[in-house]
């Protein structure tokens, strides 16, 4: 049978842009909404002028001849007008994806193509990248863009680049501006209408546009709102709360936590460019932050860094990390940076293709394990043990997990296979996450489906191991993959060392050995690498590390490798 939250909640039929700001026209706070961390005092938007700044774009778009379903795709890192792209697009009826600043021409040039878009708004910083990848698909110079980190916009400067024209010069007035209505309808068709095309790879293959609708992300925010409110002392928490964004605004928990569900609590939100831990420290210590809402290589890095400890982060009130499995262990170690034991992490869950966050949810209790939460409002779930969801397993056990909400996206674009693949007839999207229930019905997400090793048989998940390892007061970070050994698969550790460390890969794998069953041992060997790649959300890129087993040589002996 399948599990059902405890809680069913009513999801307003509105478009998002009226989810955020009401209307075109209602009263609207003229307090900080939006900071830039670099420029506090002076680059800020309200809410006010969120909603101003993006309806002068919509306005802008439609006469620069977006049409209803178009898309625009903005490169760049995070900034205060990051939100405002967003917004503006999906305003003028357009669809919004956004491609990670670090791609390279092919990259970029691929999400160009497979999105269709009209439009490349581009940071100056990537201008080189943006062009040629433009120029690959036959994307004129006339419908590209730069996008600057904000401060040049603030003052007024923004300047065309050659035949790059600025993204000011697609600004309405703000007369103009004022007077744009964007369309608000409650028919399902266009509560269903894509308007963002987040890319993810699924449980296997090429990214693919993730279809996410108006339903999707209003449901997604209300569902986590609703969780957080369950607090007996909410109104004050959110009467003083103060969120940190150092997440990437171009992936869907950046968008769904920064973009529009804080502000629709009214949080002000500190920007940061791009994720930096020194960097991120500062902010939290010198703009009293008290939401931490991030991934578990943050996690990880605050709890082994030695300058962690030197930031004054006791106005931190709330932790919550989500996007991959994190053991109890380094959560209880990262606990130790507040002495007080004020904080308490908490783990969530969620996925591209689920609009990212509002899956599950710790209610306002204390985590003591490693489990990401009950269902949050109006989801269900089976655990299944077979491709075709025909055998659940018993409560308790592990399968994949199936989930049924309205945050499931309409499908991925222009993809119909890979659709049908991934969701049912009936609506149940299957994750590719392995997870179980426990008896109170709080559940744990133990590894991926497509990433378990098999020893003989037997499942071994990576996620185990690396949780166990970060226990190792050697390890900084650590991967684990399955290679060939002999013949047979074997778990293998990619290592990052704390700096000054010397431990050696043979006292690894038998601290390892001492500590697991004979068949989660590591027998594929231990390998020291500078850093673990990991995607902005925090998930490891085992196919990376898969190529790099194979360039080593494959099918050997359990062997050390050093830098």
């Amino acid at each position: 049978m399948p599990i059902r939250s405890r809680w069913q909640i009513e999801v307003p039929r509105i478009s998002l842009p009226t989810y955020l700001f009401d209307s075109p026209t209602a009263p609207l706070p003229t307090t900080s909404a939006l900071i830039s961390t670099a420029n506090p005092d002076n680059h800020f938007l309200s809410h006010a002028g969120y909603r101003l700044w993006s309806q002068r774009l919509a306005l802008g778009l439609q006469r620069a001849g977006l049409a209803q379903g178009e898309r625009v795709l903005l490169f760049s890192g995070n900034s205060v007008f990051f939100p405002v792209v967003i917004l503006g697009i999906v305003m003028a009826g357009g669809i919004f994806t956004g491609a990670n600043p670090s791609y390279v021409v092919r990259e970029l040039a691929y999400q160009l193509k497979d999105s269709g878009a009209k439009f490349l708004i581009c940071s100056e910083a990537s201008l080189a990248t943006g062009i040629e990848a433009a120029k690959a698909v036959g994307l004129s110079e006339d419908n590209v863009f730069a996008f600057d980190d904000g401060a040049a916009t603030f003052e007024g400067r923004g300047k065309s680049r050659g035949n790059i024209r600025h993204w000011t010069t697609l600004l309405a007035s703000d007369d103009d501006g004022r007077g744009f209505a964007w369309e608000n309808q409650d028919t399902d068709d266009f509560l269903n209408r894509t308007i963002v095309l987040n890319y993810s790879s699924g449980t296997t293959g090429v990214p693919k546009g993730v279809m996410i609708t108006h339903r999707n992300y209003v449901s997604n925010c209300v569902q986590g709102i609703h969780v957080f409110s369950l607090d007996l002392e909410y109104k004050a928490k959110i009467a003083r709360s103060r969120q940190l964004c150092a997440l990437p605004m171009y992936h869907a928990m950046g968008q769904v936590l920064f973009c529009f569900q804080g502000p629709v609590q009214r949080v002000p939100i500190f920007i940061m460019p791009k994720f930096d831990l020194i960097a991120m420290l500062e902010a939290a210590q010198n703009f009293r932050i008290t939401d931490l809402l991030i991934v578990p290589p943050i996690i990880v890095a605050m709890a082994k860094h030695p300058a962690t400890r030197k930031f004054d982060l006791s106005a931190v009130e709330r932790v919550i990390s989500a996007a991959a499995p994190l053991g109890r262990e380094v959560c209880k170690e990262f606990e130790k940076l507040w002495k007080n034991g004020s904080v308490n992490v908490k783990q969530a869950w969620g996925l591209t293709e689920l609009t990212l966050t509002g899956c599950t949810f710790h209610p306002a209790t204390i985590s003591t394990s490693n489990a990401v939460g009950e269902l949050a409002p109006n989801c269900e779930v089976r655990i299944v043990s077979d491709e075709d969801g025909l055998h659940e397993v018993k409560h308790g056990e592990r399968g994949e997990v199936w989930i049924r909400a309205p945050s499931v996206m309409k499908g991925y674009w222009r993809n119909t296979e890979a659709t049908k693949e991934t969701i049912t007839k009936d609506g149940w999207l299957k994750t590719g996450d392995i997870g179980r229930f426990d008896e109170t019905n709080h559940l744990y997400i133990v590894d991926r489906k497509k990433e378990l090793i098999k020893v003989k048989g037997l499942q071994v998940a990576p996620a185990e191991i690396e949780s166990l390892l970060l226990e190792h007061p050697a390890i900084a970070d650590v991967a684990i993959i399955g290679v060939t050994v002999k013949g047979e698969e074997a778990p293998r550790a990619y290592a990052v060392l704390q700096q000054g460390s010397m431990a050696t890969a043979k006292e690894i794998q038998d601290w390892a050995a001492e500590r697991v069953s004979r068949f989660k041992r590591l027998t594929g060997g231990v390998r020291f690498v500078e850093a673990i790649p990991k995607n902005p959300s925090g998930k490891i890129l085992r196919k990376v590390l898969r190529d790099q087993a194979r360039a080593e040589g494959g099918d050997s002996e359990p062997r050390e490798s050093k830098l």
